[in-house]
């Protein structure tokens, strides 16, 4: 993903996680594993960053599109299905990744394991009449 230009969400508590989320060097939140995912929006073309809590699956980084159990889904979730060439920030660490949603077999083995790490997940599915999406996001070899 190649471009100069990079704006954060502009949600305040997302913008103050991703804030925190570099001061602390990727841990702004002890016991919960965060990340910075950074998507190509799919109108303005325009390079976008937000943090979101992840589980991991091998060497799959797995996602929520819950938006907190909103009737839409999250703008990130939407530029991705329109361009899946993802980057990642674990940690003080980055990389290209190619993201995808979850098949109906993987969300339904890996529900139980999301709500595990975040409870307030169950209460997202419950509260919304859409299907949540999980992504699952695959870091990409590295060339050479």
């Amino acid at each position: 993903m190649t471009a100069t230009r990079r704006t954060d969400s502009p949600n305040p508590w997302v913008a103050e996680h991703i804030r925190r989320f570099e001061e602390t060097g990727g841990v702004p939140r002890p016991g919960i594993r965060d990340l910075l995912l950074t998507t190509r929006g799919r109108r303005s073309r325009v390079l976008r960053r937000t943090a979101l809590a992840y589980v991991r699956d091998g060497e799959a980084y797995i996602l929520t599109a819950s938006n907190a159990g909103a009737e839409r889904h999250p703008a990130w979730y939407l530029n991705l299905r329109a361009c899946p060439d993802v980057t990642l920030q674990v940690g003080t660490g980055s990389f290209p990744a190619l993201a995808r949603p979850a098949t109906a077999a993987e969300a339904e083995r890996l529900w139980p394991v999301v709500t595990a790490a975040m409870p307030s997940y169950a209460a997202y599915r419950a509260s919304t009449g859409r299907e949540i999406p999980l992504v699952v996001v695959i870091p990409r070899p590295a060339a050479g």
